[in-house]
């Protein structure tokens, strides 16, 4: 568990978290929105930093599947420690479906899916799901979706993971046909939910909008501004989520 220094003292935070971004640009984004500086301690395929303010954060890797790994590595190594996660969050900047997460805007996962996992059939395409094994969502805990959407001002809706970050209008209008609710995408979300769920732990994913989904245009994205709103919903998501209760949805 990461420790909190406060008048010589350690004192433990309530909920344990453990942040995952895809790069180190963006687990230094989060880790700005606290004081003190941050320890490295290697897990298998990552380095996990711990802050002073009581957060690990773990640069996981990009897409599902070495976040997957990164992730649950992190989280065995911390049952192993008799130190266990409360809470497993995925963060990072991702493209908004417009005009529900405009540029520079944050958005709170309801719903984590996968949009990609499937197969295409000359009737379009099927989820995993429909091919009659699998999963394809992943929901977080409806009271921890509330704290944070409370504590941000962000909505709330569902954010796809894909493997293929969408370019196109018609690729955009496609999912935006499967997924009516979708306000984001992004291409690790579903596989740290999928790490989280075979661990027993509760998930969340938060993303700052980049750019919009659609055709790919470099010149129109602000990822500069979409770190800083990761850093601002950080800040206020840290005390927030002190007053969370593991038990809330059970």
């Amino acid at each position: 568990m990461v420790l909190q220094a406060e008048e010589g003292l350690l004192t433990t935070p309530s909920v344990r978290v453990l942040v995952a971004t895809a790069v180190p640009a963006e687990r230094d984004a989060v880790a700005r929105a606290f004081s003190g500086a941050t320890a490295g301690t290697p897990v298998p395929g990552a380095l996990l930093c711990r802050t002073a303010a009581g957060w690990d954060l773990l640069a996981a890797g990009v897409g599902p599947a070495r976040a997957a790994a990164s992730v649950s590595a992190a989280l065995t190594a911390a049952r192993l420690a008799g130190t266990p996660y409360d809470l497993v969050v995925s963060a990072g900047i991702g493209g908004g479906f417009q005009p529900g997460a405009p540029v520079g805007s944050l958005v709170v996962a309801d719903r984590i899916s996968v949009a990609d996992l499937g197969a295409e059939t000359a009737d379009g395409f099927l989820p995993v799901t429909e091919l009659g094994f699998g999963t394809v969502h992943h929901h977080p805990p409806r009271s921890l979706v509330r704290v944070a959407c409370e504590a941000t001002g962000a909505p709330a809706g569902t954010i796809l993971t894909v493997s293929t970050v969408t370019g196109t209008a018609a690729r955009a209008a496609e999912l935006r046909t499967r997924h009516p609710r979708a306000l984001a995408e992004g291409m690790e979300g579903f596989g740290v939910a999928e790490a989280a769920d075979a661990h027993g732990t509760a998930v969340l994913e938060i993303r700052a909008i980049s750019n919009p989904v659609g055709p790919r245009d470099r010149a129109a994205w602000r990822i500069g501004d979409a770190l800083t709103t990761l850093t601002e919903a950080f800040g206020k998501l840290a005390p927030a989520w002190e007053s969370w209760n593991t038990h809330d949805d059970q």
